[in-house]
């Protein structure tokens, strides 16, 4: 679903699935514009990097950078695979989730206002930067409802992202400043839910 590569299997980001404005009012072209350009961009240049400088440490034996390497490497491509899906969850036209995701949300957090106040609240109380996430388990058949910090950190093993709420300040700051739940609270509004249905129909595959 995703494209996380080109040809020659370097990572490479894709376009953006829709214009720097057509994100307005809930999200400014400018913030997409530099979010894009200078945050997204720049994360899959250096993931390529770090697995540039573990092939060479591989070849000559010097692991003396391995840790330094690994740990770019983890949260830069992480950057890379959390802001591909956030930016197709985006760019709908708000609604609710229908058929089977609607289903599986009523049944695990009670009703779609609970999932979206849980959701919302989660992502406000990320502390720092990091990320909120619905995201599907294969191995329990559940959905969960997850903070990340950073890219990388606080996840649970194997999980599948469905819905990512990007709450690094670059991702809302010069519209909102400070806040953050308004932020979350208004994209809601946007969220692409035929993407996140389809995200979730993959994953239970």
């Amino acid at each position: 679903m995703d494209q996380l590569t080109d040809a020659s299997g370097k990572y490479a980001v894709g376009p953006l699935p829709f214009s720097y404005d057509a994100l307005e009012p809930v999200i400014d072209a400018k913030t997409v514009e530099l979010h894009y350009n200078f945050h997204h961009k720049p994360a899959v240049a250096a993931a390529n990097k770090a697995e540039e400088a573990l092939a060479k440490a591989r070849e000559s034996g010097d692991f003396s950078l391995v840790k330094h390497y690994e740990k770019e490497l983890a949260f830069q491509l992480s950057s890379h695979l959390l802001h591909t899906i956030y930016w197709s969850n985006l760019s709908g036209k708000g609604g609710q989730p229908a058929g089977m995701l609607a289903k599986a949300i009523n049944t695990e957090f009670g009703s779609y206002d609970k999932f979206k106040a849980h959701l919302i609240a989660a992502s406000t109380a990320v502390e720092a930067s990091g990320w909120g996430m619905l995201a599907y388990h294969p191995g329990t058949k559940k959905l969960m409802i997850l903070q990340c910090e950073n890219h990388q950190k606080l996840t649970a093993w194997g999980v599948q992202p469905l819905l990512l709420l990007d709450v690094f300040e670059h991702a809302y700051y010069l519209k909102y400043q400070n806040r953050r739940a308004e932020y979350l609270n208004n994209l809601f509004t946007i969220i692409n839910w035929d993407n996140v249905a389809a995200r979730f129909d993959a994953a239970r595959a």
